[in-house]
């Protein structure tokens, strides 16, 4: 079975996917903008869903209508420390 190009598998193939944004935000060209946030809490788990807004500054300053980016993060507290234990960002499939 192949793998869709954006489909990857273990940390290392995901941390690989992050260097461009990072340059891309770092030179004023990429941006998140929080459109909506949630946050549920316990004494040890957490998750936090987010619709975002995702793209190059130029396009979130011309289009307010930029296609959301859905997040969900889960946390648990481990030895007193909140550790991301699941996260799982995409865009719709209709592009809105």
């Amino acid at each position: 079975m192949s793998r869709l190009p954006w489909v990857y598998a273990g940390i290392a193939a995901y941390r690989e996917t992050w260097p461009p944004f990072f340059d891309a935000l770092a030179e004023g060209e990429a941006a998140f903008d929080i459109a909506e946030l949630n946050v549920t809490t316990g004494d040890r788990v957490a998750f936090a869903t987010a619709l975002l807004r995702c793209g190059s500054t130029e396009e979130l300053a011309e289009d307010n209508n930029t296609p959301r980016l859905r997040l969900t993060i889960g946390l648990r507290k481990v030895d007193g420390t909140w550790k991301i234990a699941h996260e799982h960002h995409s865009f719709p499939a209709d592009g809105g």
